[in-house]
């Protein structure tokens, strides 16, 4: 009979679960929280209520005062803390953890390429660093892209192969928080290239702001078709996470400001 008591790998099964579910879907008729179930050995109960105790975790529940199931939040709370002082290794770990209870290897998409991890195979400390460095951004792209219900935030396109988790502080300018899903906005391709070159931006009410490098354009028909049809269009709501303003700021003052 299975113990009562979660392991620590559990849990983080369990967090890695939470962070890419909406909230709306953490029952026991998800599909995932019903393969957790049979991966862990639990009923689909006990993983339906683990993840109501990380969602009582989580501050931006405990803003809008959903309490969530508190009954084991002292279990959780450690792993949710562990995860904001240490994002990288917590979530490989956990993509890790469930590689290996599916007896598989993880599949993971990089620069439109997808690349077949075997976590048994891998050996050499840069072999390693470069693998955790890609499971960790196909991760940060699944829960950014699931905060916007799969759909580009500017104009609603759900195509996935369309679809990028753009960072808004670049992944290599601040490591502490490449996995923050704050830090993350799910954009087609060619509004994700604009935001990364800085044509253009949010404003703090997250609206879209086009730089003066972009309006040299403003003659052409590509721009009314693509761009003058979004200047001051707020994005559409993510389910969870807004992007921090900390986070918009650094990207008007340091990226967007070039283009100016």
């Amino acid at each position: 009979m299975k113990s009562n008591l979660w392991t620590r790998e559990e849990l983080i099964l369990a967090f890695n679960l939470y962070l890419k579910l909406p909230f709306g879907k953490m029952h026991t008729k998800t599909p995932e929280v019903v393969e957790l179930a049979s991966l862990t050995g639990r009923t689909v109960n006990s993983i339906a209520i683990r993840l109501t105790n990380f969602a009582s975790c989580d501050p931006f529940h405990q803003a809008r005062g959903v309490k969530g199931m508190v009954g084991g939040i002292k279990q959780c709370q450690p792993i949710w803390d562990e995860f904001f002082s240490n994002q990288e290794e917590l979530i490989f770990l956990s993509e890790e953890l469930l590689a290996r209870q599916q007896q598989t290897s993880i599949e993971v998409k990089y620069n439109d390429i997808l690349l077949d991890f075997d976590f048994t195979k891998y050996k050499g400390e840069s072999v390693i660093r470069e693998v955790k460095t890609r499971v960790n951004q196909s991760f940060f792209r699944q829960i950014v892209v699931s905060n916007y219900a799969n759909k580009c935030a500017i104009t609603g396109i759900e195509i996935p192969e369309l679809l990028v988790a753009s960072h808004i502080v670049p992944w290599s300018k601040n490591d502490k928080e490449r996995l923050n899903p704050e830090n993350g906005i799910c954009l087609s391709s060619l509004y994700d290239k604009a935001f990364d070159k800085g044509l253009i931006s949010l404003s703090d009410d997250y609206k879209i702001l086009i730089s003066r490098d972009l309006k040299k354009y403003q003659e052409k028909e590509f721009y009314n078709n693509h761009f003058k049809i979004i200047e001051n269009k707020t994005i559409i709501e993510p389910l969870k996470y807004l992007p921090k303003l900390d986070f918009i700021k650094y990207h008007q003052d340091e990226i967007f400001s070039k283009r100016n």
